[in-house]
């Protein structure tokens, strides 16, 4: 390693189920944000950090960008906004299969008018043909102001090195801001209660509306080296609750054995792992539920 370091924020956003959270996963080579095919899945600013030679890049995974109505949605929006005015540069990920849309139209946009720095990353081109791919990135390009354009695959890998090594040499010179086996700064209780959000969306699929949400309640480091943890689903209807329960409670104990699983391989420990639904239907008003995933209850 050289004496100088570069060091900077890469805030990764673009329109719902853009595959922000899939790159940045990639990028950083951990779990740290849950995927499901369910569109704002990602709620909060999720921070992942990886070394790519002498630079240390500091990814910022946004919530999906689009046309917010409620108050959880206005205060996501507001966070990916906040993630993007933060970072040193902004990738803009595109789906190539979905196209040139108006979610996408409105971020290039309101980039361009703040003279932000940014890069274009069609993304999910292995679902396209190729002489699709250069007609819709000059599209693009001709609607923005971007520095380079890549071509990628997050679920791939497919044009990703490249990227993270324009990122590596275009972040400022400076030390780095955290320590070199640092993944994220996320609490474990946290990761916890989306990793168990993300089973509680895949295994359920379209039964369980939008508004569900996970929370870690209590974390006990055991002596033998395992940890427990409880956590609570909060719907907001009983009719919710028996979808999650299921038949003689047989749903929830295959997400809790799902997310187990999960959890014990993204932790590196045996987890044990107790799941309770609770019917919350303010929890999607509550402030202190906003507080905790690090969203502005007064957007």
């Amino acid at each position: 390693m050289s004496d100088q370091h570069r060091c900077g924020h890469v805030a990764l956003v673009g329109a719902p189920n853009a595959g922000k959270s899939t790159l940045l996963n990639l990028l950083v080579g951990s779990k740290l944000s849950i995927v499901t095919p369910k569109v704002q899945t990602t709620r909060s600013r999720v921070l992942g950090i990886a070394i790519r030679g002498d630079a240390q890049l500091i990814f910022i995974d946004t919530p999906g960008i689009f046309s917010p109505k409620r108050r959880l949605d206005r205060a996501m929006v507001a966070a990916a906004w906040a993630g993007a005015g933060d970072a040193d540069i902004v990738v803009v990920l595109i789906d190539a299969a979905r196209g040139f849309d108006e979610d996408s139209r409105r971020i290039i946009e309101r980039l361009k008018a703040a003279k932000r720095r940014a890069v274009l990353a069609l993304n999910k081109i292995d679902l396209m043909k190729r002489d699709m791919l250069l007609p819709l990135a000059d599209a693009l390009t001709q609607a923005g102001d971007f520095e380079r354009v890549f071509m990628i695959s997050s679920t791939g890998g497919d044009g990703t090195g490249d990227l993270a090594d324009y990122l590596a040499q275009t972040v400022p010179e400076g030390p780095w801001l955290f320590p070199e086996d640092q993944l994220t700064d996320l609490p474990q209780r946290l990761l916890a209660a989306e990793i168990t959000r993300e089973q509680l969306y895949l295994q359920l699929h379209q039964e369980l509306p939008y508004a569900a949400t996970v929370e870690t309640e209590s974390w006990e480091d055991r002596p033998d080296g395992s940890v427990k943890i409880s956590q609570t689903i909060h719907v907001q209807r009983d009719s919710q609750k028996a979808i999650v329960l299921g038949k003689g409670g047989a749903q929830v104990k295959h997400i809790g054995l799902k997310a187990r699983l999960e959890l014990e391989r993204v932790l590196g420990q045996r987890v044990h792992l107790f799941l309770f639904v609770r019917v919350s239907e303010g929890w999607a008003d509550d402030r202190a539920h906003y507080q905790a995933i690090g969203l502005d209850f007064s957007e």
